[in-house]
């Protein structure tokens, strides 16, 4: 009866996506200039963020087994995170713009006046999107699916529920004048729907071995919640500033590396990261055969 463990986060998903389209159709009738997919979106994330303390207090999990360590110990983890975020995309970004995949957009004048205030607003963002999703998904997640499951199944899994979320969305926009209350749940039905685009294959993968990456970063060590968030936030970070700087071009032969989803990631970020885990478990091994000095 395990797998219907496994299940769980997907009905509380599903219970909050519900509440959220009743709400969201709500606040677009008083709103009637905001889209309600994004209302819809917003809604079930708020729900999702604040469930955390519930779902703390439920597993009996505190803020330390969490991973939240002693303020200084977190920021100097958290930065330590970040430098492994920027080892593990930079070499990417400069394999896509050496194989002319991305390409700097000529249209726009780049002055440090104009790079230093994107660099910080970006940044500032990309600390605000990895505090909300690590301690989601490499928090609470991952620790009450271990409960269940063997570490690996539970990183797997929580990778799972990380990489579907990104693709729970559509761009279907419908006019206030003929907003009806059964849309809101037309659109949820094709925000779900669209996790099994074929298009968004490439990406959905990648954003998996990504979700694998960080649950091993999360189990291989005690304070290991602030390294993801740290990594996490640099490769944000990075993927903001290209899609700012650079533009993908599609004429290239290497355009099949990524995806159009955010024209980063993609077969190249998950052949990577997939390479960096095994060099890091070759290295584990090679150490646990070391004699130990008696």
């Amino acid at each position: 009866m395990k797998w219907i463990y496994g299940l769980l986060p997907l009905l509380i998903l599903l219970v909050f996506s519900i509440v959220a389209c009743v709400l969201g159709y709500a606040v677009v009738q008083i709103a009637d200039n905001w889209s309600l997919n994004k209302v819809i979106s917003k809604i079930t994330l708020i729900f999702l963020v604040l469930a955390i303390f519930p779902a703390m207090a439920y597993l009996k999990i505190d803020r330390h087994s969490l991973g939240f360590t002693g303020k200084w110990r977190f920021i100097k983890r958290s930065g330590q995170g970040f430098l492994l975020g920027i080892a593990t995309l930079f070499p990417v970004l400069l394999v896509l713009y050496a194989l002319d995949v991305s390409v700097i957009d000529q249209s726009k004048s780049w002055t440090a006046a104009v790079i230093i205030p994107k660099l910080l607003v970006a940044l500032l963002l990309s600390m605000l999107i990895a505090l909300l999703e690590e301690p989601l998904f490499r928090g609470v997640l991952l620790a009450g699916l271990r409960k269940q499951f063997s570490c690996i199944t539970a990183i797997i899994l929580s990778a799972v529920y990380y990489a579907a979320l990104h693709f729970i969305n559509t761009k279907t926009v419908i006019k206030s004048a003929d907003l009806q209350f059964s849309d809101a749940f037309r659109l949820l039905l094709e925000a779900f729907a669209n996790v099994f685009n074929p298009v968004n294959f490439s990406a959905l993968l990648a954003l998996l071995v990504v979700g694998i990456f960080l649950g091993l970063l999360r189990s291989q060590y005690k304070d290991g919640l602030a390294l993801c968030i740290g990594c996490h936030s640099a490769w944000v970070w990075q993927i903001k500033m290209g899609k700012e700087l650079f533009n993908s071009n599609a004429n290239s032969e290497f355009i099949y590396l990524v995806n159009p989803y955010n024209e980063v990631i993609g077969p190249l970020v998950s052949v990577w990261l997939l390479l960096s885990m095994l060099l890091y478990w070759l290295f584990r091994q090679h150490q646990a055969k070391k004699p130990t000095a008696k």
